[in-house]
């Protein structure tokens, strides 16, 4: 997709799949579902999204398997660079001229936010599996939403309060300087002023920053007793390995990052990440159905034996749902599909108990976790040990919250 920046990448065709007997209903536009996997395949989040949830679509799909009525889905996929700009254009053009049905992953939430508003009044479903602005199940609610994975609110009050409940009353955060990290401290601090602690000082820092060396000293000479990553990716990675160099842990600081992925402590390898604590909503091994689906996606082309992200199990689960819903309704359009999909309520295999919200909100439970020290991991990939589990009415900022204009 020349001009708008999406390289030797561009946008491919990346599957087509159909039932040999019969056809979709005359309700499919085109006769087809076409879902496009908008993501970050060249920068800081390339391995905990990138082409792996490009790979992860195609699976739903082909477990999809037509619905039981020849429909038939092809996957499309582009890079947005971490740009809205560049996010934007590239929706427009599958909404205008490419017949594309559903967005899904979209890391980034001023992207995500971006695409969210072009596409409120349209025909297209956001499935946005990987943006985690509250704000999309808040003041900038769509009926064309579905947030599933984590979110801003999630992310900052649920591992604050799991902190905070084990000791960890003052903090320092070093935040990243756009939507997302701003969100995530402003949720964090909040929970934390209101159960009797104290944010002791902040440094915000540019995404895709490689020295981190004055924040982190900043951040060890406050003597915080919590350090709170509000980054992600590459930020997070950089960050974790020069504080290994400082000494923050061995001089009695834990650090919690709020948004990190299995990935990104495989980058940066145990030694490094030890001890740290974080928040996720999958783990490839939790259970005998997420490690039964960690096996097939690390068995991908060109995932090389990698083990799924919390981000790319969330698009699997975001498109397979979605298409359940075209499957019962007999259509790809949002005012049809996302109700559908609202009225979801059971087991989930990858997330676990999961119902769907009026506001878009995928509800499901939430994972504290620490990083296992090296002599502690037995085989590839086994990384953290479990320390609390939220369940999903409690992980989640409630209903009536979030001024969504949504919920009556």
């Amino acid at each position: 997709m020349k001009g708008f920046g999406v390289g030797r990448f561009g946008i491919g065709l990346a599957l087509a799949l159909a039932c040999a007997a019969g056809s979709a209903r005359a309700e499919i536009s085109d006769n087809v579902v076409r879902v496009g996997v908008l993501n970050d395949i060249s920068g800081i989040f390339q391995d905990t999204n990138g082409m792996g949830s490009v790979e992860a679509a195609r699976m739903a799909a082909e477990d999809f398997g037509g619905g039981g009525k020849g429909i038939k889905v092809e996957i499309v996929y582009a890079d947005h660079q971490n740009k809205a700009d560049v996010g934007s254009a590239i929706a427009r053009k599958w909404l205008d001229v490419e017949g594309v049905d559903a967005i899904v992953d979209v890391p980034n939430s001023a992207v995500g936010l971006a695409i969210n508003t072009i596409l409120r009044d349209s025909r297209m479903t956001f499935l946005a599996s990987s943006t985690a602005s509250s704000d999309l199940t808040g003041k900038a609610c769509s009926p064309n939403t579905i947030q599933w994975v984590n979110d801003a609110w999630a992310t900052g009050n649920t591992t604050a309060a799991a902190m905070v409940q084990r000791g960890g009353k003052d903090w320092y955060f070093v935040t990243v300087d756009y939507a997302l990290g701003k969100g995530i401290e402003a949720e964090a601090t909040n929970y934390i002023e209101k159960h009797g602690g104290k944010v002791l000082g902040s440094s915000k820092h540019p995404l895709g920053t490689s020295d981190f060396a004055s924040f982190l000293l900043q951040a060890q000479n406050s003597k915080a007793k919590v350090i709170g990553l509000a980054n992600a990716g590459g930020d997070t990675i950089n960050a974790v390995k020069q504080a290994a160099e400082f000494g923050i842990r061995e001089g009695g600081q834990t650090m919690v990052a709020f948004l990190l992925f299995v990935n990104d402590v495989h980058g940066m390898g145990l030694k490094v990440a030890q001890g740290l604590q974080l928040l996720e909503a999958f783990y490839w091994d939790m259970n005998d159905d997420t490690r039964a689906f960690a096996k097939r996606f690390a068995a991908r082309p060109g995932m090389n034996g990698k083990m799924p992200s919390g981000n790319q199990a969330g698009v699997y689960a975001a498109t397979l749902a979605y298409l359940n819903a075209v499957a019962s309704t007999g259509s790809d359009d949002a005012k049809v599909v996302v109700p559908q999909m609202k009225t979801y309520k059971g087991t989930d295999k990858l997330f676990g108990e999961t119902t769907i919200r009026q506001d878009g909100r995928v509800i499901h439970p939430m994972y504290l976790f620490e990083v296992k020290k090296p002599e502690e991991s037995k085989y590839p990939y086994d990384y953290y040990r479990l320390i609390a589990t939220i369940p999903a009415d409690q992980a989640f900022r409630p209903l009536a919250d979030g001024g969504c204009s949504l919920v009556k």
